[in-house]
């Protein structure tokens, strides 16, 4: 089980993870809504402007301060071979092994 630190000492655990999306669109605007008419809406931006949704397996949708782009550093740093063997099977994919 690793952790992953989504701003201001709250973490979620990595596998758990389906989705991080920006905030920008309409979509992830409804999705934030539905979420919180449902009770499954986590903030835990302490105020500050929402700049990613993380949608878990559990369809609960966590709002977070941190960039979508850092977070998925933040990812990759703690999981290295899995990004190299998404990154091999989709070149293997692109070049017609599969």
């Amino acid at each position: 089980m690793q952790l992953l630190n989504i701003g201001f000492g709250n973490t979620v655990m990595i596998e758990r993870i389906v989705a991080v999306i920006n905030t920008g669109s309409s979509p992830a605007r409804k999705l934030k809504e539905q979420a919180k008419s449902e009770g499954k809406l986590v903030d835990v931006t302490e105020g500050r402007r929402t700049r990613s949704i993380l949608v878990m397996d559990s369809n609960h949708i966590i709002l977070s301060s941190v960039q979508p782009d850092t977070i998925s550093q933040r990812i990759q740093a703690m999981q290295p071979s899995y990004q190299l063997s998404e990154l091999a099977s989709s070149e293997r994919m692109r070049d017609g092994e599969l």
